[in-house]
């Protein structure tokens, strides 16, 4: 059936390895996120910086950060950008091994220190389903008895080997805030790369391709109608913490969120699920 077996990176961080007949993967329990992917036969489905060096506190460059109870930066003043799960140890709560799949659920428990970030009653999990495709579902609770609101991502890097080569498909009949400015329209259903790309998609559709040399990677996201679509180019390159100067080459961020009129309110007792599917489809 497979292995599933809790080891501690070199520089301190606990992770859960997975080697199956389908797969391989490595999720971290800081953030619980995973930075390795891998199905049997075929090449890696997550980039990570070889510039990041797996300090604890800090967010992996690359894998699959999630970014919540916010993304992108706060309204207040000296809040963490993204939010604060992804610097966070969760819990594994839960592994499941069935027809050569293997469900593995994770818990964050909200410190007293970040109730000031977040002082609502919610329950947060991740849940990671791993065979030949990769499926991560975010799960919101709110077990208050007010409305909650909030904004967020997983925020999934893609390794697409040349930047110059690289084609995103599937974006026809959306719109797009790009540095801030916009609504503007997607005219084409494709993308091209000839500059810093840092858009954030609205009435999205749910399935969207990344043609690369490698093969075609297909990205698709349920209770989502936003997206963001980014690549810092040269000039942020040099200016971002692990990531080295030309690591803009051979990655790009294609995240399922929840951000913009997509945020999401919960009533008292609602449950809401972000889930994104990653997979090779050739």
């Amino acid at each position: 059936m497979g292995s599933v077996t809790t080891k501690k990176h070199a520089n301190g961080l606990d992770y859960v390895e997975v080697n199956t007949a389908l797969c391989q993967a490595r999720i971290f329990l800081q953030g619980a996120q995973i930075d390795h992917f891998q199905p049997v036969g075929k090449p890696p489905l997550l980039w990570v910086s070889s510039a990041d060096d797996y300090q604890p506190g800090n967010g992996i460059r690359g894998g699959v950060p999630v970014c919540w109870p916010w993304f992108g930066m706060s309204n207040q003043a000296n809040f963490p950008q993204h939010g604060f799960a992804r610097t966070r140890i969760w819990t594994l709560e839960s592994v499941e091994m069935r027809n050569q799949l293997v469900d593995l659920r994770f818990s964050l428990t909200i410190g007293e220190e970040d109730k000031i970030f977040w002082p609502h009653h919610t329950q947060v999990n991740v849940l990671f389903t791993l065979g030949e495709t990769l499926s991560i579902s975010l799960v919101n609770t709110n077990l208050g008895d007010v409305p909650v609101t909030l904004t967020q991502a997983l925020h999934s890097y893609f390794p697409i080997g040349d930047i110059h080569q690289l084609k995103a498909t599937g974006f026809s009949g959306a719109q797009y805030i790009e540095f801030a400015e916009g609504p503007y329209p997607q005219t084409t259903d494709d993308v091209l790369f000839d500059r810093e790309t840092d858009r954030v998609y609205t009435k999205l559709g749910p399935v969207q391709h990344l043609h690369t040399p490698q093969g075609v990677i297909e990205v698709s996201r349920e209770n989502s109608h936003s997206a963001v679509l980014w690549n810092p180019w040269i000039e942020k390159s040099t200016r971002l913490a692990r990531f080295n100067h030309d690591d803009y080459l051979t990655m790009v961020c294609l995240e399922a969120a929840n951000v913009l009129e997509d945020k999401l309110t919960l009533a008292p007792g609602e449950s809401h699920s972000l889930v994104t599917h990653i997979r090779w489809a050739d």
